[in-house]
C-alpha cells in the first residue's frame, strides 16, 4: 500500500470518526457510557452495510450496461466495502478475545 493510499484511508477514517461524533479520547475524565458504545457499534455496522449495498448497486448497474457507471469507480467502491468489512471483522475478533480473557481471569 502506498503512502498516498494510506493517507486516503486515514482521511476517510477521520471523516467517519467526525461523522459519528467521537471527539475526545475516553478516559477517567470522559468515560464511555454503555449505550454510547452500543450506538457506536450499531452505526458502524450500518455504515459497513450501506457501503456494501452501494458497491453492489454500482456493480449491478455496470453489469446492466449503464454508461454513467465507470468500472474504476465500481472497483474502488467494492474495495472500500471489502476493507470496511474486514476492519469490522477484526474489531469483532478483538472484542471477542478481550471478552474471553476477562471471563478467564481468576478473581
Amino acid at each position: 500500500m502506498s503512502s498516498l493510499q494510506i493517507a486516503q484511508v486515514l482521511a476517510e477514517m477521520r471523516s467517519l470518526q467526525s461523522r459519528i461524533g467521537v471527539s475526545a479520547p475516553e478516559g477517567p475524565s470522559n468515560p464511555v457510557q454503555p449505550s454510547d458504545f452500543a450506538k457506536l457499534m450499531a452505526n458502524s455496522v450500518n455504515q459497513v452495510a450501506s457501503m456494501q449495498n452501494q458497491a453492489t448497486a454500482m456493480a449491478n448497474a455496470y453489469e446492466a450496461g449503464d454508461k454513467s457507471v465507470d468500472l474504476s469507480k465500481v472497483m474502488i467502491e467494492v474495495q472500500k466495502a471489502d476493507l470496511a468489512f474486514r476492519a469490522m471483522t477484526e474489531v469483532r475478533n478483538k472484542l471477542i478475545d478481550a471478552y474471553t480473557q476477562v471471563m478467564n481471569m481468576s478473581v
